[in-house]
């Protein structure tokens, strides 16, 4: 049996303003990610500071906040398809918002818990896999085609600097505030991002859902379209693999630089802040080395000349070596921005529209589902063997994860196809 590839069902003409909503769009989404880069410093360090949690707890934390890509995201990539995406991205900020709002009270009044962080990762995570899908879904609505690949390198490239920006906000809000102080900054930045969506004038067409559909047929065939697909299956296993890998020293790098290395709160978020500001270049040159080398040999070109540079993090230690994992995390974050702004215009462009949700969750599903694994697996490493020698394996297998592009017809065309 076959899957018949088809172009996608031209979409709607924009309207005059289109730049004007995609505008909004972006600057939310930028305020939102910065934010979001502030708590991923802020709730560790909020564990370990306030409530002394061990290593594995850490990497529980992690996985928490990444489990419900693997546990809802198959059904979520369905019911996006069939829902406007606008209102129910409104909704997941708010329900973020007051997640978020309610960590700093409860601590203020005596009754924070491990627990109620874990819940709080896992909530957060939850309503983060309906926003990014439904995202994912409805940025091409904002934007025509031939716009799409600098839109999307536009977001990354917002999302890059957010990762720059929220590490070292949240080490100067965290000395001069206090830990909990960030999560408020992060809860604010949901509200923005929620004005900018309902200034948002453009409006979105939703398909019909076919009399015969059901969800389980709907979930199966967006799987079958990307196992069978030469191309998103490639993608599907090396992000897979990355992100395990990825995750598994993010999950054990805060207790690792404070713990092992001796770094304290504010220094963290600098080099934190160092460690992202490679993903901000690698964004803005994205679309250059698609066109200079063609988007299949730009995307190759760009993780296997970054990957290795993972290796360099393990050797920090006080002293100079304290700029070794600046340099080894930002080559890894520009081949990733890269790798990511070509993935992600490829899929939007390639994907019939009718499929598009459900397509993204599904390699989402791959991809992000081992994310959750890479925490408990990074924390109870780092709680048996140590946690250097478990950034060493991880960075390494970093590292080596470009291999499983080298599987498929990647490498034999100097671009991806178009449909």
């Amino acid at each position: 049996m076959t899957v018949t590839l088809t172009a996608p069902a031209p979409s709607p003409a924009p309207a005059a303003d289109h730049k004007s909503d995609f505008a909004k769009f972006w600057f939310g989404e930028t305020v939102s990610k910065i934010g979001t880069g502030v708590s991923t410093v802020a709730l560790p360090l909020a564990a370990i500071t306030t409530l002394h949690a061990s290593t594995f707890q850490i990497g529980l934390l992690t996985a928490a906040g990444w489990l419900p890509w693997l546990l809802i995201g198959l059904p979520a990539g369905a019911w996006v398809d069939r829902m406007a995406r606008r209102p129910l991205m409104i909704t997941c900020n708010l329900v973020s918002f007051a997640l978020l709002v309610s960590v700093p009270v409860s601590a203020w009044l005596g009754w924070l818990g491990f627990t109620q962080l874990l819940v709080t990762a896992l909530l957060l995570g939850t309503a983060a896999v309906f926003f990014q899908t439904a995202y994912q879904v409805y940025l091409p609505s904002l934007l025509p085609p031939a716009e799409l690949p600098a839109g999307n390198a536009k977001m990354h490239g917002s999302e890059a600097f957010a990762q720059v920006a929220g590490p070292g906000l949240a080490g100067g809000i965290t000395q001069v505030l206090g830990i909990l102080t960030g999560l408020l900054v992060n809860a604010a930045t949901f509200l923005v991002s929620t004005v900018c969506l309902l200034r948002i004038r453009a409006r979105e067409v939703v398909a019909p859902v076919p009399r015969d559909s059901s969800l389980t047929r709907d979930i199966r065939e967006g799987l079958r379209f990307v196992v069978r697909d030469p191309y998103l299956r490639v993608f599907s296993a090396f992000g897979a693999a990355f992100n395990l890998a990825f995750i598994a020293y993010q999950a054990v790098l805060v207790v690792f630089l404070v713990r092992e290395v001796g770094v304290d709160s504010a220094r963290v978020g600098v080099l934190l802040m160092g460690m992202s500001a490679g993903a901000v270049l690698g964004a803005w040159a994205a679309t250059r080395i698609s066109r200079r080398f063609g988007s299949a040999h730009g995307l190759l070109l760009a993780v296997f000349g970054t990957a290795p540079f993972a290796v360099l993090i393990p050797l920090t230690a006080p002293g100079w070596r304290l700029i070794l994992p600046v340099i080894g995390g930002a080559m890894v974050g520009a081949g990733t921005a890269v790798s990511n702004v070509i993935r992600g215009s490829f899929r939007q462009l390639y994907t019939p529209r009718p499929l598009l949700g459900r397509v993204s969750v599904s390699m989402m599903f791959l991809n992000f589902g081992t994310i959750p694994l890479g925490g408990i697996i990074g924390g109870a490493l780092g709680q048996w063997i140590g946690v250097r020698p478990t950034v060493w394996i991880m960075a390494v297998t970093v590292a080596c994860s470009p291999l499983f592009l080298l599987i498929g017809p990647l490498k034999r065309s100097r671009d991806l196809p178009a449909a």
